[in-house]
């Protein structure tokens, strides 16, 4: 048995054809799986479990589809898809996980986070974040007619990509010494996050000891997956 990992699809209306690639790898990849972690971003936006799209729909129904296969579906909030709740994870078969959880993967505790809190240096963004992850503001917002949510929420990507565009590399990226204060808080010593959308395996040492943080990639020109199991884990990926 294996279990597999994935993030930062960023599924849109607009972009049918990371649809068409996540469809097939439900088909002839998790389909074979013991588990599925979706760690954030999954959708470009979310404006709510009562967005009727026909894109949100069709997912909700393939995921259940898997989920019915006994194939367990988990899914982590990521910074655009904060708001996805319970009565959607229901309907798609999905279990929410909060972001920094740690499971036992095949007998190595591994710390799961989106990735987004681990970029520290980026101060602009961690206010941002910390008033749109605030009860009050999710409310205020969920309170407002679906079409209003939706501007809004064309809104804030052009936001996000006008920010983005005047920043420092270094800044878009995790902040390693939040990494290790992370890693060493939940006592682990390997890590999976999206988020950057810089795949890569990075060597680190954390409390003395040998570790590892596997970042996985958004899905464009190619798509990405972790793929554990009992004797390895390894970085996936392949053309879309």
């Amino acid at each position: 048995m294996h279990s597999l990992f994935i993030s930062d699809l960023h599924l849109h209306e607009s972009r049918p054809q990371i649809t068409r690639a996540f469809f097939q790898f439900l088909h002839t990849h998790a389909i074979h799986a013991e588990a599925l972690y979706i760690l954030g971003d999954f959708f470009d936006a979310w404006i709510g479990d009562d967005d009727d799209a026909e894109l949100v729909q069709d997912v909700a129904s393939g995921l259940h589809k898997l989920s019915e296969l006994g194939v367990a579906i988990y899914f982590m909030h990521g910074n655009r898809d904060f708001l996805l709740g319970d009565t959607y994870a229901k309907k798609a078969g999905m279990t929410l996980i909060a972001d920094g959880s740690v499971i036992d993967l095949y007998g190595t505790p591994t710390l799961l986070m989106h990735g987004d809190s681990l970029c520290t240096d980026d101060t602009e963004y961690q206010q941002f974040r910390a008033m749109v992850r605030s009860p009050q503001w999710q409310q205020q917002i969920l309170a407002q007619p679906l079409p209003a949510r939706r501007a809004l929420a064309a809104q804030l990507r052009e936001k996000s990509q006008s920010m983005n565009s005047l920043k420092a590399e270094d800044i878009l990226d995790v902040s390693p010494a939040e990494v290790t204060a992370q890693m060493a808080a939940a006592k682990v010593t390997q890590l999976i996050h999206g988020h950057t959308h810089r795949p890569a395996r990075h060597q680190l040492v954390v409390a003395g000891t040998s570790a590892e943080r596997i970042v996985l990639g958004d899905w464009h020109d190619s798509g990405w997956c972790i793929k554990a199991d009992q004797n390895s884990i390894a970085l996936i990926d392949w053309k879309i």
